[in-house]
């Protein structure tokens, strides 16, 4: 069993919240044990879901606040008014150290502006990026950015591969992961400058990673990388075009399956193979992002999860946590930085 350690949880974030989070973290405890827990949010509320979990109580603190940031909100409103919020406390308690990590199903944007303004970036991190494992045909890959960041330059799509790889080694226990950057094609002529400038650094760079150099789309669930490397505006659109097309295939199905008592009665034949792919792909079994890259561990869930998706949040929090995660950015960056400036070096000696 690991060390004993506090996770701190937005109580009143999400669209079921505080329920989902109280029994996301029941669900939790009973996975790790040595796990405890700070509630922030409405006492009482919280308080009476908290009596009904016996085994939870002992392991939980409520901090209580009645102010909670909205899915409305504007992230440049909470900044100038949000302090006495849940998300905002239970931010506060990483930095101030009464807690190892943060975990918040509320509102992204606001999540990402206060965690950055409390928290700031890992040294050598110019911009945090927000990073999740996605099913794939032969496993599992890890992708980033998805959304915090819309433009960027070549620093820091390569300082994204090295988070990337970081979490991929974390989560997927990678010796060496392979490293992609999502492109329009795989030829090297292909893409923008800055793209070609960020593969040109990886294939320099001395890390323990596979840099395959650019994929197309239609790779990233062929699962030909371990670390899918994009911006925020890109990475964003994929994802909710993969999530899109999900749904309407599940939706297919249901109205093929309901077209016919052929169909329905074949369906009860199927149904154990459908259930495995159903877990398969189960959006609530990779819940839960990390904001990589700053100083202190914070995961997102999605605001509609369940109690169960909740709980896979706080095992990404958990593992991150437990394999210092942090660290391993940092050092990895400053061989980059390093490496960097001898080269510069060198060039200007050459001259």
């Amino acid at each position: 069993m690991s060390a004993a350690f506090t996770l701190s949880l937005d109580a009143m974030g999400g669209d079921a919240a505080p329920a989902i989070v109280v029994k996301g973290a029941a669900l939790a405890h009973v996975r790790y044990p040595n796990v405890r827990f700070q509630l922030h949010g409405d006492e009482a509320r919280i308080a009476p879901l908290l009596a009904a979990e016996p085994g939870l109580r002992d392991c939980c603190t409520i901090v209580h606040t009645t102010e909670v940031v909205t899915n409305d909100d504007k992230p440049s409103q909470v900044i100038r008014s949000g302090r006495q919020t849940s998300l905002w406390k239970a931010i506060e308690a990483v930095k101030n150290g009464a807690a190892a990590g943060v975990v918040s199903a509320g509102n992204t944007g606001a999540l990402m502006a206060m965690a950055v303004l409390i928290m700031r970036t890992l040294p050598g991190v110019h911009r945090p990026a927000i990073c999740c494992l996605l099913p794939t045909k032969i496993g599992e890959s890890a992708m980033l950015d998805l959304g915090a960041n819309a433009q960027c330059d070549a620093r820091n799509l390569v300082e994204f591969a090295v988070m990337g790889e970081c979490f991929s080694r974390a989560m997927l226990g990678l010796a060496r992961p392979s490293v992609g950057l999502l492109n329009i094609g795989s030829e090297d002529l292909k893409g923008t400058e800055v793209l070609r400038e960020a593969a040109q650094i990886l294939r320099g760079a001395h890390l323990d990673i596979e840099f395959k150099g650019f994929i197309e789309g239609d790779a990233i669930l062929q699962g030909a990388v371990d670390v899918v490397v994009t911006d925020g505006f890109t990475g964003n659109v994929a994802l909710k075009t993969m999530e899109g097309t999900a749904k309407l295939y599940s939706n297919f199905l249901k109205t093929a399956i309901k077209s016919s008592i052929l169909a329905q009665i074949g369906m009860l034949f199927a149904k154990p193979v459908l259930s495995q792919v159903m877990a398969r792909t189960d959006p609530r079994r990779y819940n839960g992002a990390l904001l990589v890259g700053l100083n202190g561990i914070v995961v997102k869930s999605h605001g509609g999860t369940d109690a169960w998706g909740f709980s896979n949040a706080i095992g990404v929090a958990v593992d991150m946590v437990e394999r210092d995660l942090n660290t391993r950015i940092g050092e990895d960056l400053a061989r980059i930085k390093a490496e960097q400036a001898e080269q510069a070096a060198a060039q200007q000696a050459g001259q």
